[in-house]
């Protein structure tokens, strides 16, 4: 059996026992190298916690994104059956609107109404425009209602869009004729 002595001094890389404050240096190298490394593993880990945050964002943008034409369908079955009396249909078209809203919502989806607001590019899709009594760029009717995931659009909402007075349509182009003369 041998006998393992530890009252021999520690080699430094490509020195012998000889070289002065080697095992010091080596023990401080070895220590600087723990540290980064650390450092490095945790930054590894810190980002893979970021991507995978963002997938599961991206999860739940597209979970919505599919319920989303399940609420539409079932918004104008209402609409459609609206004026009827009430019947089992109804009732349960309606239940079944609150069973996707409720998922909407754990989701982190809140739709937004548009009608009567100003037109914001990043909150609607205008799909036609019509001259009439409203200011311009007043929502005048929502085709598909917006709806917002933690401060951001998931989808835009459709409408349509006022183009103003008939009055300021006329005028505005007769300005612009006046100036091209």
């Amino acid at each position: 059996m041998t006998e393992d002595r530890h009252d021999e001094p520690l080699l430094a890389e490509g020195g012998g026992p000889e070289a002065p404050g080697a095992p010091g240096e080596e023990i401080e190298r070895l220590r600087s190298a723990l540290v980064r490394l650390a450092a490095e593993f945790d930054n590894y880990r810190k980002a893979i916690a970021r991507e995978q945050e963002i997938l599961r964002e991206k999860a739940r943008d597209e979970a919505a994104l599919a319920l989303l034409p399940v609420y539409d369908a079932l918004q104008r079955a209402l609409l459609a059956h609206a004026d009827e009396e009430p019947s089992p249909l109804r009732e349960g078209l309606i239940q079944v609107q609150g069973l996707v809203e409720e998922a909407l919502r754990r989701l982190g989806c809140e739709g937004y109404d548009s009608v009567g607001k100003a037109f914001d590019p990043l909150y609607h899709e205008a799909l036609f425009v019509e001259e009439s009594d409203a200011e311009r760029n007043v929502i005048l009717a929502e085709f598909e209602r917006g709806f917002v995931r933690d401060g951001r659009v998931v989808r835009p909402a459709k409408v349509k869009v006022s183009l103003g007075r008939d009055q300021e349509v006329s005028e505005r182009d007769g300005e612009r004729e006046d100036h091209r003369d």
